[in-house]
Order: C-alpha cells, then sequence, then structure tokens
C-alpha cells in the first residue's frame, strides 16, 4: 500500500515531469547547479506555476520541506530521466538552501536516429 507521502511524491513528480527536459535543452552551459536548474524554471511561467503548485501539494506542513522534497529528490530524479545529462558531483562551496548541492553535466546527443 503507497502511503500518502509516496503518492504526493509520484503526483508531484509527474507534475513537474514534462517541464524538466525542454529547461535542461535550452540551458546554454556544460555544468550547472540544482540551485541554477531551479532558477531557470521560474523564468518559465508555465514551469514556475507547476514548481508553486507541486510546493502547495506537499503534505508536510510548511515551504521549507515541500522545496526540501522537490529540489533534494524529486528534481534529481527528473533530471536523470531526461538522459540528457548526469550527476557530476557535490557543489562543495555553492549554497543550497534546500538540499545538498549538486552539479549537473550535460550529455552529448548520441547522434543515434533510429536506423
Amino acid at each position: 500500500m503507497t502511503s500518502p507521502t509516496e503518492a504526493r511524491m509520484q503526483e508531484i513528480t509527474i507534475m513537474l515531469k514534462p517541464h524538466v527536459a525542454p529547461i535542461v535543452e535550452r540551458i546554454n552551459v556544460e555544468e550547472f547547479t540544482t540551485v541554477e536548474f531551479v532558477e531557470a524554471m521560474q523564468l518559465d511561467p508555465e514551469t514556475k506555476a507547476a514548481y508553486d503548485h507541486a510546493v502547495e501539494r506537499w503534505v508536510e506542513p510548511g515551504e521549507f520541506r515541500a522545496k526540501a522534497v522537490i529540489h533534494g529528490q524529486v528534481i534529481p530524479l527528473l533530471l536523470r530521466e531526461t538522459g540528457l545529462v548526469e550527476w557530476a558531483g557535490f557543489a562543495h562551496g555553492e549554497k543550497d538552501d534546500f538540499a545538498v548541492p549538486a552539479w549537473w553535466r550535460k550529455l552529448e546527443p548520441s547522434g543515434d536516429d533510429g536506423e
């Protein structure tokens, strides 16, 4: 049986998923931090609305807890699932109020066109 927390985690993951790959594709640097990715999410009105709604939907009280889960678990999961980036290590010295700071590296396109 799925707990309410697990169910809500799945819900917000599904809610944010369609917004992640398009942002990664628009990022024009080879490496970025989770914080920089969240900042990029805030620049797109539709993505910002989905992010804000995800924060509101978290089951535990308080914005801090919601953002800790979203920044520390949901966004890293969704970044990995895109296949467009890889985790590049901890971002020592980078400020992240909600999760352990991490670097993400964009992957080179495979060039595989399915043939």
